[in-house]
């Protein structure tokens, strides 16, 4: 056991410390969960006087596993007691042999639910459907049939369910009802549980000897209040020990945040370049947000936006400012641009229900409606909305750099010596790839990928040439090539972050310290 200084170890321990010692002395190891409630210890405090120990030596991780849980999302709670559609689908078709699709529907509790069912049975070798009719594969596996079912009823009832004690077939049935980016969307989610074990070091004795030689129980006070002055509550109080050769607190001056400097100097960059800022709501109809940007109503090309419907009201009192028959007739069978169009019935009622933005191209739409210069240059920094899974590259919320340029002189090869531009001077890439693409709205159509020094290839974002379809109906007919870049990635990359939640991060130390390497000429 090396020396130590007892009296400046114990006079430095703060009351925390204290008490988490007192509680693992005369115990080999401690259970984390086990030691923070016998220390009358909140998660948050028992982590802080862990780490706090952990540096100072006196206690030791001896243990540190982690656990898979199963765990059952909101949408996996209203299936309890009936079990998941897919083994419904399976067991009725086992009772009945085969079933025509319609009639899934009428299942108790299936509903639209019924249709992905049988498309996961399909995958899964178990089901053909035939002229409408689905029934089993002869010889198809049944083994992980009703086991998914099983494990929902165990975890419903408030059973802790690890994916360790799960024999193979409910393990594979369990994991194929996780949707792997977003919770609310499968049945179960897993999460995995860390359990961590401390344990005393040889140094630990002799500082817990000392701290029942002066009576510590670890409430002592560590702070005098004026309130204590005035009231005389600090009578008879044990107050922790002060070291008077702490260092002062540091006087930090104002500054902008990273990220909104970031953004300034994104905008500063477009606007020296003469390119005209756009701006528009938050909250749009469908018909700027997708319609009249020729994203089919039916087509599954909407699927890559999910959106935020607003609740109240729900539709717009009128969309399209002119430009609603000349949309619709691009849909239906091309209008004036050309083409056959999509070939379907254009839904008046469905174009203007109420979306949070999802992208930034609806601010372009509006401004090919809205007489535009030719040529002409357009930017926005538009707040968009998508109902997603927050990692390290998503966010529900984001903010994308949109914009447009118009004229007869415009063509493929300038868009991509604007993205180019893009990831070396703002976003500060040194590595950048294209790879075709497909939007609804542009062809040809491009995505940017960048590399991340840590987190690899990424999407910088998508871009194209506008179709006909969608600047036709607005009188535009000359060019229009449109990119919409995800500012939120771009500045990861500049700022020399590795994960997207970074950027808006409460840690003032660090936002103090963060410098960004981009001066406003």
């Amino acid at each position: 056991m090396p020396d130590i200084d007892l009296d400046e170890v114990v006079g430095g321990l703060h009351p925390l410390e204290i008490r988490l010692l007192k509680t693992l002395d005369g115990h080999e190891t401690g259970l984390e969960a086990a030691v923070a409630e016998g220390a009358e210890l909140s998660p948050a405090q028992f982590r802080r006087a862990a780490e706090w120990l952990l540096t100072k030596g006196l206690i030791e991780l001896t243990d540190d596993s982690r656990e898979e849980v199963v765990q059952v999302t909101e949408l996996g709670e209203g299936f309890r007691g009936l079990g998941v559609p897919e083994d419904r689908v399976a067991a009725a078709l086992q009772e009945r042999g085969a079933i025509p699709m319609a009639d899934f529907a009428k299942l108790e509790g299936l509903g639209r639910e019924a249709a992905p069912a049988v498309g996961t049975l399909k995958k899964r070798g178990i089901v053909e459907v035939d002229k409408g009719v689905a029934r089993l594969i002869d010889g198809a596996d049944l083994s992980t049939v009703g086991e998914a079912s099983k494990v929902l009823d165990r975890v419903c009832d408030g059973e802790m369910v690890l994916i360790s004690s799960l024999d193979e077939a409910q393990a594979e049935s369990v994991r194929a009802q996780v949707h792997k980016r977003m919770r609310a969307k499968g049945i179960f989610w897993i999460e995995e549980e860390v359990t961590r074990t401390f344990g005393l070091t040889g140094s630990a004795p002799a500082v817990i000897a000392e701290i029942e030689k002066r009576g510590l129980s670890g409430e002592e006070v560590s702070k005098l209040t004026p309130e204590m002055l005035i009231d005389g509550s600090w009578k008879g109080k044990s107050f922790r020990r002060y070291n008077i050769e702490l260092a002062p607190p540091r006087m930090v001056a104002a500054k902008r945040h990273p990220y909104r400097e970031f953004l300034d100097y994104v905008k500063y960059k477009l606007t020296s370049m003469g390119f005209e800022e756009m701006e528009g709501p938050l909250v749009e109809s469908e018909f700027w947000n997708m319609d009249a940007l020729f994203m089919p109503q039916f087509h599954s090309a909407r699927d890559i936006h999910d959106a935020y419907f607003v609740k109240d009201p729900t539709h717009a009192a009128h969309v399209g400012d002119g430009y609603l028959d000349k949309v619709a007739a691009s849909h239906e069978n091309g209008g004036d641009c050309g083409s056959r169009g999509w070939s379907y019935d254009f839904d008046r009622e469905r174009t203007r229900r109420l979306v949070l933005r999802t992208q930034g191209t609806a601010l372009s739409a509006r401004t090919l409606a809205s007489n535009p210069r030719i040529p002409g240059k357009y930017f926005a920094m538009a707040r968009c909305f998508r109902y997603d899974t927050v990692d390290a590259t998503h966010g529900c919320d984001f903010i994308q750099c949109e914009g447009i340029a118009l004229g007869s002189e415009i063509n493929f090869r300038m868009l991509l010596g604007l993205l180019k531009l893009f990831a070396h001077e703002v976003a500060k890439a040194d590595e950048l790839i294209f790879a075709p693409a497909y939007f609804p709205f542009t062809e040809p159509s491009v995505e940017a990928h960048i590399k991340h020094p840590k987190l690899g290839w990424m999407e910088m974002g998508g871009a194209g040439l506008f179709r006909p379809e969608v600047t036709a109906p607005f009188g535009i007919d000359v060019p229009v090539i449109a990119w919409g870049l995800g500012l939120d990635r771009m500045a990861m990359m500049a700022l020399g972050l590795n994960d997207i939640r970074e950027l808006f991060s409460r840690d003032l130390d660090s936002l103090r310290t963060q410098r960004i390497d981009m001066e406003l000429e």
